[in-house]
């Protein structure tokens, strides 16, 4: 089936994606979404019955460790790298005046 773009369409999509096209570009534009529209419709003639959905072509599985939560307090390690430090926190030169 072909697909025809209409100018109306191309001014649309332009519209959507804040674009100014040239007269040449809108041309192209036309003639390169007639041809995605065939070649999904060229997809969709294929017999996918018995195809099981997938996201990726290989078998992806989490390779991500555990979350384990620990409870440490490391403060005063964190702290004896600060230049400066004051009751327990950071002390950071004033930004706003």
């Amino acid at each position: 089936m072909a697909n025809v773009i209409t100018d109306e369409t191309i001014d649309y999509v332009g519209l959507l994606a804040k674009l100014e096209l040239s007269e040449e570009e809108r041309e192209r534009a036309k003639s390169e979404m007639g041809r995605m529209l065939d070649y999904i419709d060229k997809l969709n003639e294929l017999d996918t019955d018995g195809v099981e959905p997938m996201s990726h072509v290989f078998p992806v599985q989490n390779v991500f460790r555990e979350d384990i939560v620990t409870n440490s307090d490391i403060r005063e390690q964190l702290l004896a790298n600060a230049p400066e430090q004051k009751d327990g926190m950071f002390m950071v030169p004033r930004t706003i005046v």
